[in-house]
């Protein structure tokens, strides 16, 4: 019951849907997901279980592959195709210009947040702002887009995958790529396929959970502890860095102890694990 969980979301469910689902079925509130993809979207989602979610920062940094399918012609104010059409024309592109432009998203940008998020500005989510109408300046991320490739393209839509920072939108990185083409367009379908180490093709459905252990989630250097660093290292003090590495997780009898990180010249605890419960 502590570790980490790979479900491929199905359309239609909110991120929350499938934490709750996983809560009853695991009989456990300690569940949580570390990264949120809209009702539209599919694919991976990696869950983190009971101790696990000591984990969500770090398995939340690491950077994620999509496919998006892009209806061109239509400007939404989500977008996405489930949005209000703000703009409706029939368009002409040329496949070499839109590879042109999304060969010059391989880059670090600052992407503007969509108003239909939940990004919180002066304590307020973005999306309450747009549903009562009220205008907001919208903050910018820096992310990073890269291995940007066109799949799939006709005269209506086009296809394409690409590697991403976290906190990167999708559907704003669409709506970034329609306004440099002055064409109207939003995104249709999203799938994401991979989450850091993990891919798609790993993960399960609500029906058939599979718990990866907290001591195989992360590709970290581990370290065995000898029962008088263990006594340290389970309260949590700092010890020497004499490992060489930037973060360490710790373990005893094949048991996850604690993430230390490095700090200078020691190691600091970032997590420590109830070994009672892993």
């Amino acid at each position: 019951m502590n570790g980490i969980i790979l479900i491929n979301k199905e359309k239609g469910m909110t991120s929350r849907d499938v934490v709750n689902m996983i809560c009853k079925k695991l009989n456990t509130n300690k569940v949580g997901h570390t990264g949120t993809l809209d009702p539209l979207a599919t694919g991976l989602m990696v869950i983190c279980v009971g101790e696990g979610l000591k984990l969500v920062e770090l398995l939340t940094n690491h950077d994620k592959d999509y496919i998006a399918k892009v209806k061109l012609g239509i400007k939404t104010d989500t977008y996405d195709i489930t949005g209000k059409i703000l703009e409706e024309k029939k368009v002409n592109l040329d496949k070499e210009d839109l590879i042109k432009v999304l060969n010059s998203f391989n880059k670090e940008y600052y992407q503007k947040v969509p108003i239909y998020s939940s990004v919180k500005v002066n304590g307020k989510k973005l999306y309450e702002y747009a549903r009562e109408g009220k205008s907001v300046t919208l903050p910018k991320h820096l992310v990073k887009i890269s291995n940007i490739k066109l799949l799939d393209f006709t005269s209506n839509s086009f296809t394409f995958n690409v590697t991403v920072s976290s906190g990167t939108y999708i559907r704003s990185l669409i709506n970034d790529i329609g306004n440099t083409l002055n064409i109207p367009m939003t995104m249709e379908e999203l799938e994401r396929t991979r989450v850091g180490d993990y891919n798609l093709k790993e993960a399960t459905n609500i029906d058939n959970l599979t718990i990866i252990p907290i001591i195989d989630a992360l590709n970290i250097k581990k370290i065995e502890l000898d029962s008088n660093l263990y006594k340290k290292v389970s309260n949590g003090s700092k010890i020497n860095n004499i490992y060489n590495e930037d973060i360490i997780m710790f373990i005893k009898d094949n048991n996850p102890i604690a993430i230390y990180k490095r700090d200078n010249n020691i190691m600091r605890a970032y997590r420590v694990f109830n070994v009672n419960k892993t």
